[in-house]
């Protein structure tokens, strides 16, 4: 075979050529699908009035809570989250595998089913709840409440994302922090967390954004009270039964949060430059 033949052939291997239909048509199907309802929200938001409805009191206070809700989550899925994962990709000890499912059962378990686990455990008859509401603290339907059904429902996503961060960080550099006489916190402080910094800083956005969406453990746990528990999804929830142009509103700044969360971890999470 000669050196031109070769060349073609080495060509036509290596450039796709035309994609087949029956590939194409369910890919734009798929896409239609997933486009046409944000499209919807789009066409049928009242742009016209849109700062006026943003400006009422019940949506700010419910933005304001979500914000701050959401923040308080993810400080705490930082403080206990971290460690949990440095201990799952560091430590090895029996049952590290179950130890991984239980920490990411919340992913998959259907939110309202997170409600009813969190009245079981933290209600004023649950597990902690009653000896908490004996010493006079009070979780569920509470503004705590809210913080800590969204902390349970987003501290898998930091989890998962700093365990990876950890898994792929050259374990050298620890090793030779210990060489030098640094402590496993010193190491982990000067060098750990700095490499790991990366998948921290993922897993605390898509945190925040899951916690600031939450809805399912939120309205069972701690319930739908305008400025104290009502956040942006329940108001959201709220406005469509008595005002739907309200919650077409409340849905446009839901999905404005999403896309510059995307935004922000696209050469991590979809491969974009």
């Amino acid at each position: 075979m000669s050196a031109p033949d070769t060349a073609r052939d080495t060509a036509r291997d290596t450039v796709p050529g035309r994609p087949p239909l029956v590939l194409v048509l369910p890919a734009l199907a798929g896409l239609a699908f997933l486009v046409l309802p944000l499209a919807g929200l789009l066409v049928r938001a009242p742009w016209s009035t849109l700062g006026t409805r943003l400006a009422r009191p019940e949506v700010l206070d419910a933005l304001r809570l979500s914000l701050v809700t959401a923040t308080a989550a993810t400080v705490l899925c930082v403080l206990f989250g971290v460690p949990l994962a440095w201990t799952l990709a560091r430590v090895p000890f029996p049952g590290v595998r179950l130890v991984r499912a239980l920490v990411t059962v919340p992913l998959v378990l259907p939110p309202v089913v997170g409600g009813v686990a969190l009245l079981l455990a933290a209600g004023r008859r649950g597990i902690v709840g009653g000896p908490l509401e004996s010493l006079g603290i009070t979780l569920p339907f509470t503004t705590a409440g809210v913080v800590l059904a969204q902390t349970f429902v987003a501290m898998p996503f930091l989890v998962i994302s700093v365990e990876g961060a950890l898994r792929a960080a050259d374990l050298r550099y620890e090793e030779a922090a210990a060489t030098l006489g640094a402590t496993r916190w010193t190491a982990f402080r000067r060098v750990t967390l700095p490499l790991a910094a990366p998948g921290v800083a993922a897993g605390a956005v898509l945190c925040w954004a899951r916690a600031l969406g939450e809805f399912g453990a939120t309205i069972t746990f701690a319930g739908n009270f305008p400025g104290e528990t009502q956040t942006m999804p329940l108001a959201v929830y709220l406005a469509l039964e008595t005002d739907p142009q309200a919650a077409i509103v409340l849905s446009l700044v839901m999905l404005a949060v999403s896309v510059v969360v995307l935004a922000a971890l696209r050469d991590r999470w979809t491969g974009a430059s």
